[in-house]
């Protein structure tokens, strides 16, 4: 693999942050500075801990990145429900965005048990 660009999983992180940014569109101005910004940083962090770990060419070093990643999707997926819990996410755009969070987790996962870190395994 030549680039973060070539792994499926950036692809399907990239996808999740045009996801988030759109349903994000719709809230409350005054959310600006805080649910908006913090939900966007959290799922934008995923795909560049990602490139970040990988472009360092060291699979300890991006197995590091790879779990930052995941601490970012559990923050993502918190800042989703804290939005659908007061309504500014529908419970149709809050499944939608944690089924694509999952998918990205389970990939992240995948990939952290391919690099050979058992902390993969048992999430």
């Amino acid at each position: 693999m030549s680039s973060y660009r070539d792994l499926q999983v950036w692809r399907k992180a990239m996808g999740l942050v045009v996801m988030v940014y759109r349903h994000t569109q719709a809230y409350p101005s005054d959310e600006r500075f805080g649910l908006t910004s913090q939900t966007r940083r959290a799922a934008t962090s995923i795909p560049a801990n990602i490139a970040e770990g990988q472009a360092r060419k060291s699979n300890p070093s991006f197995r590091n990145f790879l779990r930052i990643a995941l601490g970012s999707m559990a923050e993502l997926e918190t800042h989703v429900e804290i939005a659908r819990r007061l309504s500014y996410l529908d419970q149709q755009a809050a499944r939608s965005l944690l089924q694509a969070a999952d998918e990205v987790g389970r990939m992240l996962q995948g990939l952290l048990k391919s690099l050979g870190d058992a902390a993969g395994a048992r999430l």
